[in-house]
């Protein structure tokens, strides 16, 4: 996920046999390589950021630039959007290793295309190829992880697989940074990593055994059946993923802007840029690191959180120099560390177990919805009030609206005794 933390598709839940007992470095490398091929598509989504002010000057006589070279950093999103509710048909259909190593091989080629692409159209296109990539990666990394493990080693390794994708969104933040002071182009050689990655995938990874199948297959069948008895949860999840949906916008709007507010300000070193962004990506990992450590639902701490990004944004807004936009930065990631946890716990903990699997790709077709259109809502911001960083503070006065309506919201269902009323608020 999203320099962000990357959402989860797959159910703690279920009980599917583990199909293999592995332990010393099998285990070690198995878990090792779920973990790098969840952080594939957080690489696909940050890597470019530092350097896309460097894209803009090089396609700056393209008609329409400004607006199409962001999207080479979030389309890829888009695709993601498009396909997160039909990904576990998909794995289920062609199997989950198979489709894993086909994935991650393509992954490489159209991650590095652009080194030898100089159209923009042609550019774009080939990250949306890098979308759909990422989309089956992390859903047969996150439904492998389901398949080896059970209980609270599930638990565990799924806890594992978003940490590990927070914390190298700061790493390919400098990374994308340092190697961008070469050319805009360089960082792409980054996606040839998964030439690496696919053949140790094919050889240490085991198939799912067939019992284990078998008893997915039976599991799915209950479950459907099941979920035919009774409706589909529609006006809850509408709620929640509206709100996901520009949850997405606050979350993305510092991973995919800070280069450009930077450069506002007259720094142009895509190194400082990156090492910026990284310090503000590194606070969306100690957000989510203080809500996993907070004993109590989410749903209270959501108009705080909102409010600690609005917060964020307004400080972003009044930066008349770097170390200041660097200051609201961290304030707003901190905040939106703590909001995508929060927004992913509240839905799933409304969720049926026979509901979880279609409710999870609506949520994460929002989220990455939202990230999708996050620059195109800021751009047509930036017009109407004149400057990128009023467009921002634009967008955290919303936020601030947004969690005065949930507060009051929540307060109103408090007097009338209505546990959850955030769905029926927004549907």
């Amino acid at each position: 996920m999203p320099g962000s933390v990357s959402p989860s598709p797959a159910t703690v839940g279920d009980a599917a046999p583990s199909p293999v007992t592995v332990s010393g470095p099998a285990h070690v490398l198995r878990v090792t390589l779920l973990m790098a091929g969840s952080c594939l598509p957080i690489l696909g989504a940050v890597l470019i950021a530092p350097v896309l002010p460097k894209m803009q000057d090089y396609f700056e006589s393209v008609p329409g630039a400004k607006a199409l070279v962001p999207l080479a950093l979030t389309v890829p999103a888009l695709s993601l959007a498009l396909l997160a509710p039909f990904a576990g048909v998909i794995v289920d259909r062609l199997g989950r290793k198979r489709l894993l190593i086909v994935a991650t091989v393509l992954y490489a080629l159209f991650g590095t295309a652009p080194l030898w692409l100089d159209s923009l159209g042609a550019i774009i296109a080939s990250r949306a190829l890098v979308g759909v990539t990422e989309a089956a990666i992390m859903t047969c990394c996150t439904t492998l992880i389901g398949d080896y493990y059970s209980g609270h080693q599930r638990v565990k390794y799924l806890a594992l697989q978003t940490m590990c994708a927070s914390a190298s969104a700061t790493v390919f933040f400098v990374v994308g940074g340092a190697v961008g002071a070469a050319g805009w182009r360089l960082p792409f050689w980054a996606y040839a990593v998964s030439l690496v990655l696919a053949p140790l995938m094919a050889t240490a990874l085991p198939a799912p055994a067939a019992r284990a199948a078998v008893g997915n297959a039976r599991a799915e069948t209950e479950t459907a059946e099941a979920a035919a008895q009774r409706p589909f949860p529609w006006r809850q999840m509408a709620g929640i993923c509206a709100l996901t949906f520009f949850g997405a916008m606050v979350f993305y709007t510092v991973p995919v802007e800070m280069a450009y507010l930077l450069d506002d300000l007259g720094v142009e070193n895509t190194g400082v840029i990156g090492m910026a962004t990284a310090t503000a990506s590194a606070a969306t990992v100690a957000g989510a690191v203080t809500f996993a450590r907070m004993k109590r639902s989410p749903d209270p701490i959501l108009p705080a959180v909102l409010a600690l990004c609005a917060v964020g944004f307004g400080v972003v807004f009044l930066a008349g120099n770097a170390p200041l936009l660097v200051v609201g930065a961290v304030i707003n990631c901190l905040g939106t560390g703590m909001l995508l946890p929060a927004l992913l716990t509240s839905a799933m903990s409304r969720l049926a177990f026979e509901d979880r699997g279609r409710g999870t790709g609506l949520w994460m077709a929002a989220f990455f919805g939202g990230e999708f259109v996050c620059p195109l809502v800021l751009l047509a911001l930036e017009s109407a009030v004149g400057s990128l960083a009023r467009a921002v503070g634009v967008l955290g006065l919303a936020a601030a609206v947004l969690a005065a309506g949930l507060l009051t919201a929540r307060h109103r269902a408090s007097a009338a005794d209505d546990p959850w009323p955030l769905p029926q608020q927004l549907a």
